[in-house]
């Protein structure tokens, strides 16, 4: 079994072999970016309002199974919890094939895309939750923030790759091309992601005589650190929701590149600079990282051409890399090491009310005030959350 050969490995070589998982399904999730919101507004012929809606279905469904991804993860351990995540990324998957192929019939392919973004909500939430406890029982607790970082890169290396694939696989003639060529791939990889699984050894949850804490309890102690990590998402969702909208009305080419470049700013930022979390604290590198994004979303506001559009993504990138994990590590850790699950659900929870909430948000201020507004609304709620995160920095028992 994997972990029994990996026992006596580095702890980057541990987290590298089961974090391929979350890489799978972030592929998937990023293939539909660049297409999804077009589909719905052009192809269907819905209003910008409802594709942002669309989009953002899914993390209202992430949010929705975190509770239920944290608790089964402290009691059956991560390893089942991953699996789930896989099967409901192949539902998801097949569900948007079979909307592309019902794209004449309006009211019915959008009926079946909403219900492929709930499963694919429910497949983000458990995979991405099971992979980072499980590498955390793989690694040690001490290398915590090594396996919370080495999922980001993978999750939004993930979108990077996704979201060029799915352009080109969306170029494709028709029948097989658009969404049902995206929806057969998105299928196919949470499928490879299944054939390998078995050869991996799963971890047991930590024993424990106390009750596990409520849901609600693991909400109040991560409640300030998740309500930075909640300001410097509307950031991302205003990237990944309305971008290709931003490009496709302004006639520009290339949203799929500056989706790409987004999460390849953020891959890298991750990958090199991780350990200025550790060196300087979870707070400093938040503050510093929610500034960074507030620049690069009024790059995109107050300078509408092509090349700032791609700065300013890349900007955005790199100030959303490190936030995640730069309080995720303070959160995960208030909780001991019998709640990890509950607390990294818990935390999470606010990035997905942050992205669900900009489809209710921020399309409508694109359709009263325009682009430039919706993205310096974004870049405000940054600062909103550097704010957050300096209350953090004068309350030591906090960070």
């Amino acid at each position: 079994m994997v972990t029994a050969q990996a026992s006596a490995a580095s702890p980057l070589r541990k987290v590298l072999s089961v974090v391929l998982f979350n890489l799978l399904v972030y592929i998937v999730i990023g293939m539909p970016n660049a297409v999804l919101t077009i589909f719905v507004h052009t192809t269907l012929g819905y209003s910008t309002t409802l594709a942002g809606l669309t989009f953002a279905l899914q993390y209202a469904a992430t949010f929705a199974t975190r509770s239920s991804a944290g608790r089964l993860v402290d009691k059956i351990g991560p390893k089942p919890v991953v699996i789930g995540g896989l099967l409901a990324c192949i539902c998801s998957g097949l569900l948007i094939g079979w909307a592309g192929a019902l794209h004449n019939l309006p009211s019915a392919s959008l009926g079946i895309l909403l219900i492929s973004r709930l499963f694919l909500g429910w497949a983000e939430s458990w995979t991405a939750t099971g992979v980072i406890i499980w590498n955390i029982h793989r690694a040690g607790a001490e290398n915590t923030a090594l396996a919370i970082s080495w999922n980001g890169i993978c999750s939004y290396g993930g979108i990077a790759l996704g979201a060029p694939i799915g352009a080109t696989l969306a170029l494709l003639p028709p029948p097989y091309g658009g969404l049902v060529a995206v929806g057969a791939l998105s299928a196919f990889l949470p499928v490879f992601g299944l054939a390998l699984i078995g050869f991996y050894q799963g971890a047991q949850p930590h024993q424990s005589t106390e009750n596990p804490i409520p849901f609600r309890k693991a909400l109040h102690l991560v409640l300030w650190h998740g309500s930075a990590l909640a300001a410097g998402s509307i950031g991302f969702a205003a990237i990944s929701s309305f971008l290709a909208l931003y490009y496709a009305a302004h006639h520009w080419a290339g949203a799929a590149t500056a989706l790409a470049v987004f999460g390849i700013v953020f891959v890298c930022i991750r990958f090199f600079f991780a350990g200025q979390i550790k060196r300087r604290g979870g707070v400093f590198v938040a503050i510093v990282s929610l500034l960074v994004e507030a620049v690069g979303l009024t790059i995109i506001g107050l300078f509408p051409t092509h090349y700032n559009a791609l700065l300013g993504a890349a900007l955005t990138g790199a100030g959303f890399s490190l936030l995640f994990p730069a309080l995720g590590v303070l959160a995960v850790n208030k909780a001991g090491p019998y709640n990890r699950g509950a607390a990294l659900s818990a935390y999470s929870i606010f990035l997905d009310l942050a992205i669900a909430g900009s489809g209710v948000t921020l399309g409508p201020i694109i359709e009263f005030s325009g682009y430039s507004a919706m993205f310096l609304t974004s870049a405000a709620c940054c600062l909103a959350g550097a704010a957050i995160s300096y209350r953090l920095k004068r309350s030591p028992h906090q960070s």
